[in-house]
């Protein structure tokens, strides 16, 4: 794009219906294909832009009160079926390894040299024939329990890895890997994905629930020996009379298994008792208590001091994850509009703020699968029992709340705790990677364009809700893990995509790849990669306050 194209996406953005998305204050130019094209094929070019540099907010007020809601955009512009299907064409395992694995930037050309390496050998065998090898035997390294992993130690990029800052790092070869084809198949791979990667894309509205088969989301696919094991240490751990919750930690700091996700997750935030004997009397309580708030407070939505507070809730539900039917059932929806304006009524100094409304789809999805087993994306909830469904309420609203009392200045008037975090991002990936940082500058990218979303809503935008959970689990294994950890795991993401920033030279194409980055085929292995650099940063940067500033 030429510099006019550029400084007129900069100045007159803001001017133009539909024309910037407003993500809780952040601007962002949407891409309109329709309108794209229209534009090429009648050889129109922007309006010229007025002289001058455009004038820059003098305050997040100002800069906030500039743009548009980003959900009031029309997506019935996009055949998103396609898009999804152009993006999923021709990923395989390779592929979806390689992008994992090159959020480690010192092993991006091992990868390279090894494909080139692996034609080569291709091409000889090919020549050449040979005895038919034996299968590769499954790679199965284990440390030794409780040994730390020493510093600096990054995984094989030819490996997929659980990482735990706590346990053992185990390396295990995948089984599923792709054969190696010939040549002519592996350049036609690379094609596939640079078209993937070079799509115009817009928001993506994910599938959110596992389409792929994954053992820790949804479904009951049959568990490895390791996962079997991993189970049990779970159960055995919480059967005793009084949970170590610091044991617990450890445990679920590699992940946990769906099934017993529910009660680790309600004893990690703090909701549920470590004492066995207590819990249920605490649940009986506790769940009194919160329909006891929805007896007092609810009927109160419709008057005029909580009016534009319950509207705005009510515009907001169905935008939340609305390609997934469960999300989009009426029960459903209701349940979150109690959820959330009873909260926003208990917590006055922030109320209600866009982005809340995401923060409540872990925690139902998790404690649904309490007395479900099959897959939840379709799941029809009034085919649950009404009291099942009013537990699920409940410790989805209190479980909600406990996360947020850690993160509460994110939503107050002004919301400095996510000014704070994206600034501290900006200094952090000045230090980790300069070139991407003054590659951003280069092109004027602040970083509250793009930021500010993955603070709002825990990179909830950014991740299919598998991804989500997964890492959440880790969010509640570690100290302060909604606050102060997941700076270090958005600055692990951001560094991630490092090429694919680098190769963009506009503001426009900036902005489009960093606000729908293709994280649509990750799974659980993706997030331990993104875990295990965003873990090694914080080992790094949180204790060296003097290297973490220039």
């Amino acid at each position: 794009m030429s510099n006019d194209g550029n400084k007129f996406w900069k100045r007159n953005a803001a001017k133009v219906p539909g024309s910037i998305q407003h993500v809780y204050g952040a601007q962002h130019p949407p891409f309109d294909p329709l309108l794209h094209a229209n534009l090429i094929k009648a050889g129109n070019k922007p309006p010229p832009a007025t002289p001058g540099k455009p004038k820059k907010a003098t305050s997040f007020q100002e800069f906030e009160s500039t743009t548009s809601d980003a959900w009031d955009v029309d997506d019935d512009d996009v055949d998103v079926d396609d898009l999804l299907a152009m993006g999923a064409q021709n990923l395989n395992i390779e592929v979806v390894k390689e992008t994992a694995n090159k959020v480690i930037e010192n092993h991006s050309r091992q990868q390279e040299q090894q494909r080139l390496d692996d034609s080569l050998e291709v091409e000889q065998r090919e020549e050449e024939p040979t005895e038919e090898e034996p299968e590769d035997q499954d790679l199965d390294v284990e440390r030794e329990e409780g040994e730390q992993p020493h510093e600096g130690e990054l995984p094989s990029p030819e490996v997929s890895f659980t990482y735990s800052p706590y346990s053992d790092v185990r390396l295990v070869k995948s089984h599923s890997e792709a054969p190696i084809g010939s040549p002519k198949d592996a350049e036609n791979e690379r094609a596939a994905l640079h078209r993937q990667r070079s799509l115009p894309h817009r928001p993506p509205v994910i599938p959110l629930m596992a389409r792929m088969a994954n053992p820790n989301t949804s479904g009951t696919p049959v568990m490895t020996e390791r996962e079997a094991s991993r189970l049990d240490k779970f159960r055995q751990l919480l059967a005793g009379p009084n949970t170590d919750l610091d044991e617990l930690r450890k445990l679920s700091w590699s992940g946990i298994p769906r099934q017993v996700r529910p009660i680790t997750w309600k004893l990690l935030s703090g909701y549920l008792p470590a004492n066995a004997e207590r819990r249920e009397s605490v649940l009986q309580r506790k769940r009194q208590e919160y329909f006891g708030f929805i007896q007092q407070y609810y009927d109160s939505r419709n008057d005029e001091p909580h009016q534009d507070t319950y509207r705005q809730i009510h515009i907001d539900i169905p935008r939340t994850n609305p390609l997934i039917p469960l999300f989009q059932q009426a029960s459903v929806q209701e349940i979150f509009e109690r959820i959330l304006f009873i909260w926003a009524i208990r917590h006055p100094a922030s109320g209600y703020v866009q982005g809340i409304n995401d923060l409540v789809t872990p925690f139902f999805v998790v404690f649904v699968f309490e007395y479900i087993e099959e897959e939840v994306e379709n799941f029809d909830v009034s085919s649950l029992e009404e009291d099942a469904l009013k537990n699920i309420e409940a410790d989805s609203f209190w479980c909600m709340s406990k996360l947020l009392d850690g993160i509460q200045d994110n939503y107050t008037f002004a919301q400095p705790g996510i000014q704070k975090k994206v600034k501290a991002l900006e200094e952090l990936v000045s230090r980790i990677d300069d070139s991407v940082h003054r590659h951003m500058h280069q092109y004027e990218v602040e970083y509250l364009q793009f930021a500010f979303r993955w603070m709002n809503n825990l990179l909830m935008r950014e991740l299919p809700l598998r991804c989500t959970i997964r890492l959440w689990d880790t969010y509640q294994a570690e100290p302060e893990g909604f606050s102060h950890f997941h700076l270090y795991v958005c600055a692990a993401f951001l560094v991630r995509w490092r090429k694919e920033i680098l190769d963009e030279r506009d503001f426009q194409g900036l902005l489009m790849l960093l606000q729908n980055l293709p994280t649509m085929h990750w799974g659980n292995e993706e997030v331990s990669v993104l875990l295990a650099e965003a873990y090694r940063l914080k080992f790094a940067f949180a204790d060296a306050p003097n290297h973490y500033k220039r």
